[in-house]
């Protein structure tokens, strides 16, 4: 989906976001009342009315007379002048489009003076170019150092260790504390970025592939937690279990954002074949356990995370007491110390079998179900 690419989100955004400043001065002038206006995607169109979503989710109608101006822009083009004269019936479902009104105009009655629009066949094609880019030129792990002076991170993706090079032209981004959606991600900076937040780069590879000048960074704080569930409070959307790797109870909150998934048993047994005994494979006898047991769950972790959205989905009201379940969890929620499961899988009990002290680090997790992570980049 359009919505799930993060570059593609972030260049419509800015776009269509610059119109706003550059098409209302003109139409509203600089004493008069700032002209309403509608930014989203079309989402019907009936006589001379246009039905669109916005970006934060509403559902808003836009009258568009035979008198409006109507533009075609680039996608991610922020210059007015480069747009093309274009006309109502143009305008298709699935378009992005900027609508302003008159001066006192607000944005629940809206009557368009200029529309503009960028076409989704346009965006499609910018959305596959970019996740093309992702697959080919995309990293992902978990951050193991940041050298503020450099601007060198280091991340651990599967047994490897893969240095990512920012400068200031970097873009940085940071995931919502409770989404790992690319739609609901926040502007960023290195300063934020700390070790074991999980982390994708996108850019120009070494020939080895483990360095990475980046061009886009997007970050976030989130836990590995597994264990079985001790209770489950589908009306308050709340489940707590005791976490195998740190011994401590933890309460998670469920939402609509969480994902939650079944793993089939074949896969479950597959994997925890290759977490457990792969993983001795190349370590000493003093330290097959600890090092090449850690390696093999993180590299069984970057596998299993582009097979996440391939999974049943299940809901709250399917997991019950005693349930093993592994789950990718934001560090932060409404309430401060509150822990969100992001993805959540069950089904995982021959993993947390051969791995009693904790099951698989996804150091590339699912992206809220349909975008998966590592280095597939954004889907």
């Amino acid at each position: 989906m359009a919505t799930r690419n993060s570059s593609l989100v972030w260049r419509l955004a800015l776009g269509l976001g610059m119109m706003i400043l550059i098409v209302g001065t003109g139409v509203a002038g600089a004493q008069a009342p700032a002209a309403g206006r509608q930014l989203g995607t079309v989402k019907a169109i009936a006589g001379d009315t246009v039905t669109l979503t916005t970006d934060a989710g509403q559902t808003v109608t836009v009258s568009i007379p035979s008198t409006a101006r109507v533009l075609e822009l680039a996608v991610g083009s922020t210059d007015l002048k480069t747009a093309k004269p274009s006309q109502f019936s143009d305008i298709a479902v699935g378009d992005r489009v900027l609508a302003v009104g008159a001066a006192g105009d607000t944005p629940a009655s809206l009557t368009a003076r200029t529309v503009v629009v960028m076409k989704s066949a346009d965006i499609a094609k910018m959305q596959a170019e970019e996740q093309a880019d992702w697959r080919a030129n995309g990293v992902g792990g978990i951050v193991s150092s940041v050298d503020p002076a450099t601007g060198a991170i280091t991340i651990e993706s599967g047994p490897k260790k893969i240095v990512i090079d920012t400068t200031s032209k970097t873009v940085f981004k940071r995931f919502a504390g409770d989404s790992v959606k690319y739609q609901d991600a926040k502007p960023g900076t290195l300063a934020e970025i700390k070790p074991k937040d999980q982390l994708q780069a996108r850019g120009v590879k070494s020939a080895d592939g483990l360095t990475v000048q980046a061009a886009e960074v997007i970050s976030g704080s989130f836990e590995n937690l597994s264990g079985l569930l001790l209770s489950v409070d589908a009306t308050a959307g709340k489940i707590t279990l005791k976490d195998l790797a740190t011994k401590k109870v933890v309460t998670v909150d469920v939402t609509p954002n969480s994902d939650l998934r079944n793993m089939p048993a074949m896969v479950a047994a597959r994997f925890a074949a290759q977490t457990n005994g792969g993983g001795r494979q190349g370590a000493s006898a003093q330290n097959a356990s600890a090092a090449g047991g850690n390696g093999a769950r993180r590299a069984a972790g970057a596998d299993l995370s582009q097979m996440i959205n391939r999974f049943p989905t299940i809901t709250i009201a399917d997991l019950h007491k005693g349930d093993a379940v592994m789950i990718v969890a934001s560090e932060s929620g409404a309430d401060a110390g509150t822990l969100t499961a992001v993805t959540l899988l069950t089904g995982v009990d021959p993993i947390l079998t051969a791995n009693p002290n904790g099951g698989m680090d996804l150091s590339s997790w699912s992206m809220g179900g349909g975008s998966s992570g590592g280095e597939g980049g954004p889907q």
